[in-house]
């Protein structure tokens, strides 16, 4: 399956945790599969908070993008819709909640959880965690509000 991120048109595909076409950013990619998106993150030795542990605002980024991936694969799924088709479903963060549960270790794969908790209107709630090894270590969740209208034709439009 793809990606979510890797149906968005490269107009809406910068975005510094997520998008393709960032090549300093993180480039999540969070694969829907029905009932939860999961996405796969390799933290490198920069991302350090302090030795051998990752830096908490990644795993808040984490969170964050993975969260408004999952909203955008469960709308396009919720309206009967192949991801990436017209009109475009981009979602924005509206409110942002993470607990760091304990000390997320600097090495090992992260295997970051999302789920939609809540659909309602161009509102979407998301919660979301971390794993490392099975063991969870974040929680979080997203409040994601799909793009307003003019804001996705302002980016779409071709001079």
């Amino acid at each position: 399956m793809n990606a979510i991120q890797d149906t968005y048109p490269d107009e809406l595909s910068h975005c510094y945790g997520c998008g393709r076409l960032n090549p300093d950013g993180l480039q999540i990619k969070s694969v829907w599969n029905g009932n939860e998106a999961i996405a796969r993150f390799t933290p490198r030795p920069y991302h350090t908070a302090v030795p051998g542990y990752v830096y908490g605002g990644l795993l808040a980024s984490l969170i964050d993008c993975h969260g408004t991936g999952t909203a955008a694969a469960a709308a396009y799924a919720a309206a009967g819709r192949e991801p990436g088709t017209a009109p475009y479903l981009r979602f924005l963060t509206a409110s942002l909640r993470v607990n760091f549960l304990k000390p997320t270790p600097l090495g090992p794969e992260l295997i970051i959880h999302g789920r939609v908790k809540e659909m309602a209107g161009r509102k979407v709630v998301v919660e979301a965690w971390i794993e490392v090894d099975g063991e969870t270590t974040v929680q979080g969740e997203v409040v994601a509000v799909q793009a307003p209208d003019h804001m996705l034709a302002n980016l779409l439009r071709r001079d």
